[in-house]
This record gives C-alpha cells, sequence and structure tokens, in this order.
C-alpha cells in the first residue's frame, strides 16, 4: 500500500497578535478531520500549530495534490477563521486567499508538504514546522543534511547513502524548476539555493529507487500569490529518516547552529532560527525570532504512531515525539538569542533588514518621490 503524507498548514487567526491559534480553532479542525476519517478520506491525522500557523498532518492512500485531501483541509481552515472571527482574533482569515475552494491549496494561500512511500520495515517520519520566515529557509540545513559528508557519515560509510540524492529546486520568482544531482553536481546546487531570496528545495529523492522521496517542503511564497504582503509564508516539511535515509540526529543535528533566516517581524529581517518544542512557538521577542518545531511518528499501516499507549490510541489524538523539547537544543536557543540581540541592534539598517527589493512592504518609493525635487546631481 501507498501511504501519502500531507502537512498543509495555514494562518487563519490567533491571540494576542501573530502569537498562537486559539485551542478552539485547533477542535474545530479536528472536527472536520475526524469527519474525513469517518467517511474513508483519511487514514489517520494530527493536529498542531508552530507559532500562530495551525498545522494539519494527515495520512492517506490518495496521492499528492488530492482534490479531496486539499478540500478536507481547506473546509478544517474555513471553520477556524470561521472561530477566529467570531473572537475577533488578529488576522482572521489572513492566508485564505480565495472564497471558494477549487481544485487544490496551491496558489490560494496555505503551504502543503506532502510525501508518498511504500512504507518500510519501519518507518520514521519527521514534520518539520516553521513561523515567521520564508520558503526557502530549509535550503542550508537540508544541503547539510543530505550532501555534506562532513555531517551526514551515513554519505561516507552507508552503501544506499554514498549514492547521493537528486533536489528539486524551484525558483520562486520565475516558477520554474531543476533537478540536481550530489554528488557530482553539489557545486552547481550550491549556487542556486544559496540565493534564498529566489530559490528553494522542494523535494529531495534517493538515487535508491526502491527508497524514493526522503523529503518534501512546501514553498508557496505568500506575497507573489497574492500580489501584496499578507504575511510570511512560514513552511512546513516532511522527512523520512534511517533506513537507507540520513539518521534522525543527522536531520536533526543542523539546527544546533542558528543560522540565519529571512522573516521576523513584518517579514521584512534577518532572524536567526530558535529551535523549539510547540508550547514554546509563540514568536515573542520582536515577532520571534523565526521559530522551528520538529515532531516525530512512526507511520504504521498509514496510521501516526506517538508515544501514547497503542491499546488506549484515538485516531487524531497523538503524543509525537517533541525533538526540540530536549535540553539538548538550550545551547541552541540561548545561542539564537544572543545572535537575535546582536542584530536587533542594527536597527532599521542591514543587514538586519532584507534588501529594498525582498521587503515585504516599504515607504521608500514615496520617500522617494517626496524628495525628488531635491535630489541634486554631484
Amino acid at each position: 500500500m501507498k501511504v501519502t503524507v500531507s502537512v498543509i498548514k495555514a494562518d487563519v487567526g490567533s491571540v494576542g497578535g501573530h502569537c498562537c491559534p486559539h485551542p478552539l480553532q485547533l477542535e474545530s479542525c479536528r472536527k472536520v478531520l475526524e469527519k474525513c476519517v469517518d467517511d474513508g478520506t483519511l487514514i489517520d491525522f494530527y493536529v498542531t500549530h508552530a507559532g500562530d500557523d495551525i498545522e494539519l498532518i494527515m495520512t492517506h492512500t490518495r496521492g499528492e495534490d488530492s482534490r479531496g485531501i486539499h478540500e478536507a483541509a481547506w473546509n478544517a481552515f474555513v471553520d477556524a477563521t470561521k472561530v477566529a472571527k467570531a473572537m475577533h482574533l488578529y488576522a482572521a482569515g489572513q492566508d485564505l486567499l480565495s472564497d471558494a475552494f477549487s481544485g487544490n491549496v496551491r496558489g490560494m494561500g496555505p503551504g502543503a508538504a506532502e510525501i508518498s512511500f511504500e512504507e518500510r520495515k519501519s518507518e520514521p517520519v519527521m514534520i518539520f514546522m516553521a513561523d515567521k520566515t520564508e520558503p526557502s529557509a530549509f535550503n542550508l540545513p537540508f544541503a547539510k543534511v543530505f550532501a555534506d559528508p562532513f555531517h551526514t557519515t551515513g554519505l561516507v560509510i552507508d552503501p544506499r547513502l554514498h549514492q547521493g540524492f537528486r533536489f528539486e529546486v524551484v525558483d520562486v520568482i520565475d516558477h520554474k524548476k531543476a533537478v540536481l544531482e550530489t554528488p557530482q553536481e553539489l557545486h552547481d546546487l550550491l549556487v542556486l539555493i544559496g540565493d534564498t531570496s529566489r530559490f528553494a528545495i522542494r523535494r529531495i529523492c534517493s538515487k535508491d529507487e526502491k527508497l524514493g522521496v526522503a523529503a518534501s517542503i512546501s514553498t508557496e511564497k505568500l506575497s507573489l500569490t497574492a500580489g501584496h504582503y499578507v504575511g510570511k509564508d512560514d513552511p512546513c516539511a516532511v522527512v523520512r529518516a534511517q533506513a537507507g535515509l540520513p539518521a534522525v540526529g543527522e536531520v536533526l543535528q543542523p539546527f544546533l547552529v542558528p543560522h540565519l533566516v529571512a522573516g521576523w517581524c513584518r517579514g521584512s529581517h534577518y532572524g536567526p532560527f530558535y529551535p523549539c518544542s510547540i508550547e514554546d512557538s509563540a514568536p515573542t521577542y520582536f515577532d520571534g525570532p523565526p521559530r522551528i518545531c520538529a515532531l516525530g511518528f512512526q507511520v504504521r499501516d498509514g496510521h501516526l504512531v506517538g508515544m501514547e499507549d497503542p491499546s488506549k490510541s484515538k485516531v487524531g489524538f497523538h503524543e509525537p515525539v517533541d525533538y526540540f523539547k530536549s535540553t539538548v537544543f538550550d545551547h541552541a536557543r540561548a545561542k539564537s538569542t544572543e545572535i537575535a540581540d546582536y542584530i536587533r541592534r542594527h536597527g532599521p539598517f542591514m543587514p538586519a533588514i532584507v534588501p529594498p527589493e525582498e521587503l515585504e512592504y516599504t515607504t521608500r518609493p514615496e520617500v522617494l518621490k517626496k524628495l525628488e525635487s531635491r535630489m541634486q546631481p554631484l
């Protein structure tokens, strides 16, 4: 049986500014997805959040870009928006850019990362959820995980990893894509994904055809979809690990070094990734720092297996491994705070803010127009 794991997320309203969704919003999403299990659309699901984004983790056999699955997610977000509007929550329905569902959620505001595979004997799946940042935020860590032998030793010593991977890279501006292979095209790959303003990794596949897709990342860019700034893109990702793929520890290790990503307050600043638990994901410092959360499940016959007692397990209610809750990441959190303090002291000066062409909105054109008559030749 080929199983698909779909993670679809959206910001449809939150408490206390861009902070976190209300529990009643999460409950409204669960009710929609419970009906989808009852009617056979879904096998299993888990509803959570990262910062102000609601994250729907779903398993099914309908493949990627399934109309039924995407419509279920859309309906869940619509119901959560109704809750938000009734409670006068902040930015209610922000990421829903259309009044009606049409085919799938891509281009309609929500982000989606999906991955289909034949289950191995044991299938660990990791769900990454970012808040206050852009799709390319995963470029650096996933390049380390899947292409750097000084990071992932398995690329050297594991025969199945030794072949390397295929990276599908998307140009989010011109809406084009290219597939590059590592290790032979590593330098070409880095030329592209090092430009995090334009290129983002969307999919990583093992060269071992039996293993298939190793990672999938949402690459929807909201400001381009809507034509104006409506919020940061806050990407999500699904990663399969172990048994011919990078180990769980190799996938997590890059986040011990808080690299800089674009986003933070008004989506217009560089800030350090802050690896944290779900309950610590509310952005409290300058709308940040940009949060990254990671949950772990086993997938068994399409069902999500967490830390709960299997005899008492209920579909939709799971206890995943919350990887970044570990005290191992305390040092990374302290370093992230230190970096955040430093870069914030630059105020409105680069490199604290992104270049003018990347600002989600700016007063520069108005200021230049106002000063036009006063600008004299040198």
